[in-house]
């Protein structure tokens, strides 16, 4: 009996400071900070696509870090990944650990539970008798059903019933009972109210909070955090990001404004010079490169004299074209352009 209670969960503390995660594309989440106590429930909120399943994965031990310092359960991020990935379990993350829709719902839990002997097991448990070693297997099975509150006789064909027929919410009930039965002391589960509707993400949640109660950490990944939970989100910090890059490429919003009055400008100057040199230009039509530059330059000057330097500075970006020399800002715009700032 001691030695059962010592096996029971017991939450993990997560301590995050500016933890940052960088990918061949570029930064999946960046600066997240948070601290939450053992046995609490963290909803890690934010639309597809903001970052929040490598968080799950990078606090799971499942993705290294590149910034910032995290610790789980005393053990620190990356360096004891391994030791971290020990004391956590995924519930249903998608490509990572998702249900076998051809395994009926026993197959599954037969082979978690027969994996977690086979590779957590002491060697206590090896010299166990057959008939003990199965009666321990399916009190693990029977203790996790119970905590993921799924209902083996209420399903189609009991535990003989496959994954494929599995409505979403038994399926995710299934995905935490496999994980639980591990024992962990941190579970995470992605995609928690995906395709849930109002009715169903309310047991959802009630679930997760009774396993935080129980005294197991719960991460979970929601597109919105329910009231009670610890929230967390990456939306800022991929704003954020994807603001810095956009401003480094010369495309953020007050760049892009900038570009568009610039084009205006010219395309102006450059209507005026035409109106008052069409003369010249219709003599010149078959001149060459050279001479085309030359008349660039003749109309800059003559604007100038007459008093209109402002028009003269226009017309010369306007036939930008024509010479080689180029300001720094029009280079800017120009890679911005052509997508290689």
């Amino acid at each position: 009996m001691g030695a059962e209670a010592d096996e029971r969960p017991h939450g993990a503390a997560v301590v995050v400071d500016g933890f940052g995660l960088k990918g061949p594309r570029g930064w999946a989440f960046r600066e997240v900070s948070f601290r939450a106590g053992p046995g609490t429930l963290v909803a890690i909120e934010g639309p597809s696509g903001s970052g929040r399943t490598c968080l799950l994965l990078a606090l799971t031990g499942r993705m290294k870090a590149k910034e910032g310092t995290a610790e789980v359960g005393g053990l620190a991020l990356p360096r004891k990944m391994t030791a971290v990935r020990r004391i956590s379990a995924l519930g249903h993350v998608p490509g990572v650990s998702e249900l076998d829709p051809a395994f009926t719902v026993a197959e599954h839990l037969g082979e978690r539970a027969l994996l977690q002997r086979r590779f957590d097991g002491s060697v206590r448990t090896f010299l166990r008798r057959p008939s003990e070693r199965r009666a321990s297997a399916r009190a693990r099975i029977d203790e996790a059903v119970a905590a993921a509150g799924l209902d083996l006789a209420a399903l189609p064909k009991g535990e003989r019933t496959s994954v494929r027929d599995l409505e979403r919410l038994e399926a995710l009930r299934l995905s935490i009972a496999l994980a639980l039965i591990g024992r962990p002391r941190l579970l995470a589960v992605d995609d928690t109210d995906l395709k849930l509707s109002d009715a169903d993400r309310a047991e959802a949640w009630a679930l997760l909070r009774s396993v935080a109660d129980s005294g197991t950490t719960v991460l979970a990944v929601c597109s919105e955090a329910p009231e009670g939970a610890l929230r967390i989100t990456t939306l800022d910090a991929a704003t954020a990001v994807t603001d810095t890059v956009k401003a480094a490429a010369g495309t953020a919003p007050g760049t892009e404004a900038r570009t568009d009055e610039t084009e205006a400008a010219a395309a102006k100057a450059e209507a005026e010079v035409a109106a008052a040199s069409g003369a010249d230009k219709a003599d010149t039509a078959d001149a060459d490169a050279d001479a085309d530059t030359a008349a660039a330059d003749t109309k800059a000057d003559d604007a100038q004299v007459s008093g209109k330097a402002d028009e003269a500075d226009e017309a010369a970006k306007a036939d930008s074209d024509l010479t080689e020399d180029t300001t720094e800002e029009g280079a800017a715009d120009a890679l911005a352009e052509t997508g290689r700032a």
